[in-house]
């Protein structure tokens, strides 16, 4: 069982302005893969906040950390560079397959600054703020989760070290 920590980045819902609906569906879609959510929080669209709770959830051992929101061009997102000061290694694939998927439904897609990669032992993927984009990015990355994470742990070996 993947143990995963989502990371609400909003500053409406931070200060309880606005309902956080992209954190619940990224809930819902790890329930039903049968993953276990072990650390949820809100945090506002601060660099500071953002890069703490990431240190916070990948230091206590959640596998795959994903974060929703503050990804795109508005000033105050910094999701991105808050997840880029953290990270031991990157892992673009993610992003990459999420924003060129995403292309087929909207031209905005181009619009995403995402970012994925790997601290510690933790797989962290930016995903949109929007709750229909959350799933459909999900859907896009979900087949590769297993793998990724299974490398992360030493239970999976890389198809190119045979």
């Amino acid at each position: 069982m993947i143990k995963i920590g989502i990371i609400t980045v909003s500053d409406r819902s931070f200060r309880k302005l606005r309902e956080d609906l992209s954190g619940p569906a990224i809930r819902y879609w790890a329930e039903n893969k049968q993953y276990s959510v072990i650390m949820e929080s809100i945090v506002p669209d601060e660099k500071d906040a953002i890069k703490a709770e990431l240190i916070k959830f990948s230091d206590a051992g959640v596998e795959l950390i994903l974060t929703t929101g503050g990804t795109g061009f508005a000033e105050r997102d910094v999701t991105p560079e808050a997840t880029i000061q953290v990270l031991d290694k990157p892992a673009p694939g993610f992003a990459e397959h999420m924003r060129s998927r995403s292309m087929n439904i909207t031209s905005h897609a181009m619009l995403s600054r995402a970012v994925s990669g790997i601290r510690k032992k933790s797989l962290i993927i930016n995903l949109p703020g929007s709750p229909k984009a959350v799933r459909e990015n999900l859907e896009f990355i979900e087949d590769a989760i297993p793998h990724a994470i299974g490398l992360l742990r030493g239970t999976d070996r890389d198809c190119g070290s045979e």
